[in-house]
């Protein structure tokens, strides 16, 4: 930083500090902790909110009510991810992974102090990468061409490899299915409907949200049902000592904490990446570079926690490098931002880096200081937060279920959002308990429509010279040799399970084999939809699809040829037997009977809320479901009762309802009530 960088970062630490655009930055932190938590909603939803706002507050104040909120998303929405499985953004998906499994082990506490500083640290690493590099990034991001998002779309996709612990090849069918489910909708080159079933709700696509909320949310939410318990039932760590040990854990792996904040922060600076990636980098970069991290990774360890929250706090700083140098937004959110540079009548662009330097530096304080804020209000209030976990399961499921329908009809605000949300819970839960990956199926979904789009981009524009592209050669070998390697290591190991038993069994087919039944039927219709289509349009489903098949076929043949072998306790040919990087399966002791019907009351509890919803509303709903689970599954007194549905119905309501200003799903009730009113009259 050179010394009118100085200057100018000094002027603009001066100026932030003035006490109405700090009070700006701080309502802007709160909002933005809110939002984190709350599943769905997102950092999009608040700067729509906060924009108005800021058309008579001067550029200073308005950017710091606005970076305050974004900033400190991904701090809280740590809390839902740890405490119930749940995603509060979907940043926090991998958080998921580790950290609702230190949970269950009473060490709660541990995890989200761990998670709060990791969160704290990163953004503070990408403010910092962001104040040092805003001069020399602009070279670099300029080389950065269609090619090259296609290269990092494609390496981000090899994680799945590392997300698929010891199934490989499960992983890449789920990977598979997930790009196939991300080309639902029109398809941009001939406008052809792909799998739109005759449904105006996936014209433009499936949304992400209620599939997130769907394949993570609700099975989490299911076993702390059907297991009847609380998430924890006892605290390993008091609240002191376990928010110390996080502390303690996270400087104790402070090189994982820079590495990751460096990621968040490189990734974010390339427009169109976004969060729903960030957290699986990060992750699998730990689970390749941390010692023990194939043991430990997915059990409860605090590095599965320290690496995406490190990530995805500094993501915000470096969403603002395209977004202030060249006016390309690096986020959705960053796309409203750009809405503030007009209305104060800024140009984004070289004039940023030169002449209002200063502004832009009261962005990267503004950063600096809400990852501050944000981390010490979460850290503040951590031990109080672990307690949760001890709560009954009857006490936290009304309220953590309301909000999981409300942010997945944010999606679209429609039916449909609600809808997918209940199927891909059942695809979910069916992937968890048959101990598939979930991982890789977001990770193909979010980035499979990104890699279809460059590739026509660069072909089209280049030709196949764009395979010439240093950057691109680079990243591709990178991405070749991530799948390759374990499927390999995999392959090797199947080889050398010894034939030992004195004689061969018969093949048999488990329950477990449902999962390649459904996953491959529905890419083998997929496939059969697709061979009628115009040739640009169905070419990319048609590859995808008949990989998905070839490989699902060998997987399935694998696991069949295993269990006609003698079991020997190797893991190598069990195909996702056991380190099937997802989150572990609770030791409940019921059997497969219990289980099963257990599930099936809590997806009848499921449908009873979509249609209770149908019928008188979605705020009724809230307050008859609570009153009626909390009842019949865990006759609390009424008393508990009557305060938790009016606590929970009245923060709906002046919430999403007042503030948010939703739009409600269409209801009988709701069409109703119009017609009583005007028969009076009449």
């Amino acid at each position: 930083m050179d010394v009118s960088s100085a200057a100018a970062a000094a002027e603009a630490l001066s100026t932030l500090l003035d006490p109405f655009r700090l009070l700006m930055l701080g309502c802007g932190v709160l909002m933005g902790l809110f939002l984190g938590i709350v599943p769905g909603i997102g950092g999009l939803a608040g700067m729509a909110l906060l924009l108005p706002f800021t058309f008579n507050m001067d550029p200073f104040a308005a950017f710091a009510l606005l970076l305050g909120m974004s900033a400190v998303i991904g701090t809280s929405d740590t809390i839902p991810a740890v405490m119930f499985g749940v995603p509060g953004t979907a940043g926090a998906q991998a958080t998921i992974l580790d950290g609702n499994p230190m949970a269950r082990k009473g060490e709660a506490g541990r995890a989200l102090s761990a998670a709060f500083t990791a969160s704290l640290i990163g953004g503070l690493v990408g403010a910092l990468l962001l104040a040092l590099t805003i001069p020399i990034l602009r070279p670099f991001v300029l080389y950065i061409a269609s090619p090259e998002l296609l290269a990092f779309s494609i390496f981000g996709i090899s994680m799945v490899a590392v997300l698929s612990g010891t199934a490989p090849l499960r992983g890449l069918v789920a990977a598979g299915v997930g790009i196939l489910l991300s080309m639902i909708g029109s398809d941009p080159q001939t406008g052809t409907m792909r799998w739109t079933l005759g449904q105006l709700y996936l014209w433009d696509g499936l949304p992400i949200v209620p599939l997130v909320l769907g394949l993570f949310a609700l099975p989490e939410l299911a076993d702390l049902a059907i297991n009847r318990r609380a998430i924890s039932e006892t605290a390993k760590y008091d609240t002191r000592s376990g928010m110390r040990q996080g502390v303690r854990d996270v400087f104790a792996n402070w090189w994982l904490v820079i590495r990751c904040g460096g990621i968040g922060a490189a990734i974010g600076a390339i427009p169109g990446m976004g969060s729903a990636v960030v957290d699986w980098i990060a992750y699998g970069h730990a689970a390749q570079t941390v010692k023990g991290a194939k043991e430990t990774f997915g059990t409860g360890d605090v590095r599965g926690v320290i690496a995406p929250e490190s990530a995805n706090n500094s993501l915000t700083a470096g969403s603002l490098v395209p977004t202030v140098a060249f006016g390309v937004p690096g986020s959705a959110a960053m796309a409203i931002l750009l809405g503030v540079f007009l209305i104060h009548g800024l140009e984004p662009g070289p004039k940023m880096l030169s002449e209002n330097l200063a502004v832009t530096y009261t962005m990267v304080w503004s950063v600096a200081i809400a990852n501050i804020l944000g981390a010490g209000l979460c850290f503040a209030f951590s031990g109080q937060l672990a307690k949760i976990a001890l709560l009954r399961y009857t006490v936290i499921l009304p309220p953590v279920l309301t909000f999981v329908f409300i942010g997945a009809y944010q999606a679209s605000r429609s039916w449909g959002d609600l809808y997918a949300l209940l199927i891909f819970a059942v695809i979910g839960w069916l992937m968890k308990q048959f101990r598939w990956p979930r991982p890789p199926l977001i990770l193909g979904f979010v980035l499979g429509s990104l890699i279809e789009l460059y590739m026509f981009i660069s072909v089209n524009r280049f030709g196949f010279e764009w395979l010439s592209r240093p950057l691109v050669a680079v990243l591709l070998l990178a991405s070749l040799l991530m799948i390759a390697l374990p499927a390999l290591k995999w392959l090797r190991g199947y080889r050398r399970v010894p034939d030992t038993g004195p004689v061969r069994q018969r093949p048999s087919l488990h329950r477990a084999d449902m999962m390649y039944l459904i996953l491959l039927g529905l890419a083998g219709w997929m496939v059969w939809q697709a061979w009628s289509w115009p040739f640009d349009a169905r070419i990319g489903p048609l590859s995808v699809g008949i990989f998905v098949l070839s490989v699902g076929a060998i997987s399935f043949a694998a696991a069949l040829a295993s269990r006609a072998r003698p079991s020997t306790g190797q893991g190598g040919a069990g195909q996702g037997e056991a380190g099937h990087m997802d989150t572990p399966l609770a030791a409940n002791g019921l059997t497969g009977g219990m289980t099963a019907r257990r599930a099936a009351l809590f997806g009848a509890y499921l449908m009873g809320f979509l249609g209770a919803i149908a019928v008188i509303g979605m705020i009724p709903t809230v307050a008859v479901f609570t009153v009626v689970y909390m009842r019949l599954e865990g006759r609390e007194s009424w008393r508990k009762i009557a305060i938790e549905a009016a606590c929970l119905v009245l923060s709906v309501w002046a919430v999403f309802d007042r503030l948010l200003h939703i739009p409600w799903p269409g209801s009988v009730l709701g069409q109703i009530l119009p017609i009583l009113q005007i028969i009076p009259s009449v």
